[in-house]
């Protein structure tokens, strides 16, 4: 396999907001894209940075009585912050407030210029008199000229669904000042887009767009392309243009070249060939991941001014959809509108990362986040199918074969069907597949698991003539979930290096087709817990609460992000308080499945003195009942008792474990007999 030079840019985060849920989707996607290909060995950058200019962000660093080069270095660290904890693996974060962007702007302005790219033309333009400023169309507000509706945007009508010009409004105000705007000419800088047309249409067709991309595209080629406004008049936050004093660079026009700017900062710093990435004849390849509303700048205007520049144009730009949470666009009100910072508070980020993939194709449909089939699909897969496999595994080889695995492979056809499969795996992450990866990727799972029940190696451990096979068996799972892993680790970056940490080797490309053999693991630690409902409803609840306005002069204490998945410590009880709880040695008289109910075994309890117990447990996916009849475990005795539609429980067995099939009663020393108490 050849080695590639690659390219990757995720659009530009605007800097005078958090990033969202919505936002999210995007990087995940771009990040398992990168790490992918940087773990096959390619050479792979993957470069963002903050889109810090406009006049949104000037107004809003002067409501804040601070300047816009505060204003946007605060939000880029709380940015960087977030991507951080995500595990978004930026290679470079930079800003378009940089030199870097201003020396590549200018260089791009002026080769347009000197080929006769760009146009000069007088237009008149809504001004506020008392803040002297052009006002940008989000900034006109009025009535509609087209049905009459009052307090419409400048541009577009929500009732009617009119668009228009600015100067069209009726009974327009600056949304700045509230003042009435008045007209006033002023000559802007054009960039003669009709130019390109040919070209353009060529591009659009050539394998560098989705399909469904390309055809929306053509509605712009029907009635000619126009001239492009790329300038904008003092007072603006962003780079004058050169010989223009007073004349400021569009903000649209110097954030795509942020995509230059920052990959140069990297080149400088690591020394790296930038040319050889940028130049026409380039052999490295550009990717641009971006969301479908803004195709038409990264699609038509984009190419045209690299064309136009002598710069190579992207071999592709790939659109995705819009998040909708719960079937319905994320919402403030209900709590859906959720920041990065918020979900952080109460989840896992490898949850979001996991239930993104499953999700993910390379068409641009939308991808809908339902919280309960979050909860379920990843309880499921990772915790109850992936981690599982060592959960049932691992103890064995740590306690009974000195923490190594066996020195042959159980089934080595087995092994080799799992190895096999990443060719399509490795094809699906290429493609952008990630929907699909995931797929094969717990079918493999599940065979896994079939393969440690069928050989149930909790019962070969007590035949002494079966602790060869018994050793082959969990060494044989070890290895398997080794594979898995080793196809997830674009995903789930975190547990990974976890994993790695627990085997004692690295997850590569270049060595997963050979088995571990021989080889020392570490004792196993829970890699992921099971995701709690009651988490993902207070972060909705605290996602509604962001909406209420905070006193200024109120800080707000936040919890620490998790990173590893594992859960806090509970709130701290007396000694007082524990004492009062009793726990007692009980014999397991009978145990049964529960008709009608997915998770409970019915349990009959000897405690002693002829008392006996009846207890319902949520452990029927790690128990066969027969098997626990005759054990010994630890309960609460006084607990109080609970009516159930099955009957009444009258106690609770102790149990540890992430849950489901990876889930352990607590069994007394051996000698324990029924009815004694535990201290």
């Amino acid at each position: 396999m050849s080695t590639r030079k690659i390219l990757v840019t995720s659009a530009l985060p605007y800097a005078n907001g958090p990033i969202h849920l919505g936002h999210l989707l995007e990087y995940i996607q771009t990040d398992i894209w990168a790490r992918f290909q940087k773990a096959r060995g390619h050479e792979c950058y993957y470069v963002c940075a903050d889109d810090a200019h406009g006049t949104p962000i000037m107004l809003k660093a002067q409501q804040q009585g601070i300047s816009p080069e505060q204003m946007i270095e605060q939000t880029k660290i709380k940015h960087q912050t977030d991507f951080a904890d995500f595990a978004i693996g930026f290679d470079h974060y930079h800003s378009t407030h940089s030199e870097e962007n201003r020396e590549l702007a200018s260089m791009i302005y002026n080769r347009l210029d000197e080929k006769g790219y760009i146009k000069r033309k007088t237009i008149s333009q809504l001004y506020d008199p008392e803040k002297q400023m052009f006002l940008p169309d989000r900034f006109v507000k009025g009535d509609c000229p087209k049905c009459g509706a009052l307090d419409q945007n400048g541009d577009s009508c929500d009732v009617c669904g009119a668009t228009y010009s600015p100067t069209e409004v009726k009974n327009a105000r600056s949304v700045v000042s509230g003042a009435t705007p008045v007209l006033k000419d002023s000559e802007h800088y054009f960039f003669d887009l009709p130019a390109f047309s040919q070209m353009l249409q060529d591009w659009i067709r050539s394998g560098s767009l989705q399909d469904e991309m390309a055809n929306k595209l053509q509605e712009w080629f029907k009635d000619g392309l126009q001239m492009w406004d790329i300038s904008r008049d003092a007072p603006y936050f962003g780079f004058e243009i050169p010989r223009a004093p007073g004349k400021f660079f569009y903000v649209w026009l110097d954030a795509p070249i942020g995509y230059l700017a920052s990959f140069k900062h990297l080149c400088q710093k690591q020394g790296i060939d930038f040319d050889s990435f940028w130049q026409p004849d380039s052999t490295a390849e550009v990717y641009h991941f971006i969301g479908k509303d803004i195709i038409y700048f990264h699609s038509l205007f984009w190419p045209a001014i690299l064309e136009g520049a002598n710069l190579r144009k992207p071999n592709a730009v790939w659109a995705h959809g819009f998040v909708t949470v719960n079937g319905a666009k994320m919402s403030k009100s209900r709590g859906t509108f959720i920041k990065a910072r918020t979900y952080l508070e109460h989840l896992n980020p490898e949850y979001l990362r996991y239930y993104f993939a499953s999700k993910l194709s390379s068409s641009i449909t939308d991808l809908d986040l339902n919280l309960d089939d979050f909860t379920q699909k990843v309880n499921s897969d990772l915790v109850g199918k992936v981690v599982n496999i060592a959960s049932r595994c691992a103890g064995f080889i740590t306690k009974r074969y000195q923490g190594k695995l066996s020195t042959t492979l159980a089934e080595p056809e087995l092994f080799k069907e799992f190895t096999d499969a990443g060719t399509s795996i490795a094809d699906s992450f290429e493609k952008r597949e990630f929907a699909r990866a995931i797929r094969d990727i717990m079918t493999l799972a599940d065979k896994a698991n079939q393969y440690i029940d069928a050989k149930a190696p909790w019962v070969l451990v007590k035949d002494e003539s079966k602790q060869q096979l018994a050793h082959e068996v969990c060494s044989m799972g070890i290895n398997l979930f080794r594979v898995l892993m080793h196809y997830l680790k674009p995903v789930l970056p975190l547990m990974a290096a976890e994993v790695e940490r627990f085997l004692q080797t690295e997850l590569r490309w270049d060595n997963y087709q050979q088995p571990l053999l021989d080889h020392a693991i570490e004792p196993f630690k829970a890699l992921m817990q099971r995701v709690d409902p009651a988490k993902v409803a207070a972060m909705l609840e605290s996602s509604k609460e962001n909406l209420q306005s905070e006193p200024a002069n109120k800080a707000k204490v936040k919890a620490k992000p998790q990173s590893s998945g594992r859960e806090p410590i509970a709130e701290t009880i007396s000694i007082e308080d524990f004492a009062k709880v009793d726990l007692r040695v009980a014999k397991i008289v009978k145990a049964e499945a529960v008709e009608g109910a997915d998770k409970l075994i019915r349990l009959q309890l000897d405690i002693g003195e002829g008392e006996t117990r009846q207890v319902f447990a949520g452990i029927k996916a790690a128990y066969q009942p027969e098997l626990l009849e005759g054990r010994y475990t630890v309960m609460v005795a006084n607990l109080a008792s609970r009516k159930m539609r099955f009957g009444l429980s009258e106690g609770m067995v102790l149990a540890a474990g992430p849950g489901g099939s990876d889930l352990f009663i607590l069994s007394p020393d051996a000698g324990a007999q029924a009815g004694m108490r535990v201290k």
